[in-house]
């Protein structure tokens, strides 16, 4: 073998269209573009998602949802979650990095922790949170343990 003889497999190389070149070419004339139309002319056509002046489908469907760009993300648990634990002893001191160790938080999020107060609590524990709500505020210093705003 050769490098003369190295050649692409048949049918991987296509020639060019070249129109308007002649009416020998077979593209001559109209160039492959048909007799007269909106299509024919140079510029034609029409733009991506036009019906023909039908109300196009994008506008047809309904508006659903909203995104807040400036919503708070917080990774939230219950004090029930930490009352059921095994992983949270009594007198601990609860984080967000501990519970995600625990693997009772899986997603953690940019404005840190919240505490809900869904459950009961018995366990003497100091929680460290960005947020508490009333009544976990109120479960955990119930139960004997502190609450800790950062």
């Amino acid at each position: 073998m050769n490098i003369n003889d190295l050649a692409p497999a048949r049918g991987a190389k296509k020639s060019v269209k070249r129109v308007g070149r002649g009416i020998g070419s077979g593209m001559g004339k109209t160039s492959t573009r048909g007799h007269k139309g909106q299509w024919a002319r140079s510029g034609g056509g029409v733009r991506i998602g036009f019906e023909g002046g039908q109300m196009p489908m994008t506008r047809r469907m309904p508006k659903v949802g909203f995104n807040n760009h400036f919503k708070k993300e917080y990774s939230v648990i219950n004090v029930g979650l930490l009352q059921n634990s095994e992983a949270i002893a009594d007198g601990s001191v609860v984080t967000l990095e501990v519970l995600v160790e625990a693997g009772l938080v899986n997603k953690v999020c940019a404005y840190g922790l919240k505490v809900l107060g869904n459950g009961e609590l018995t366990k003497k524990l100091t929680v460290k949170a960005a947020k508490f709500s009333e009544g976990a505020k109120a479960a955990i210093e119930n139960a004997g343990g502190t609450v800790e705003v950062l």
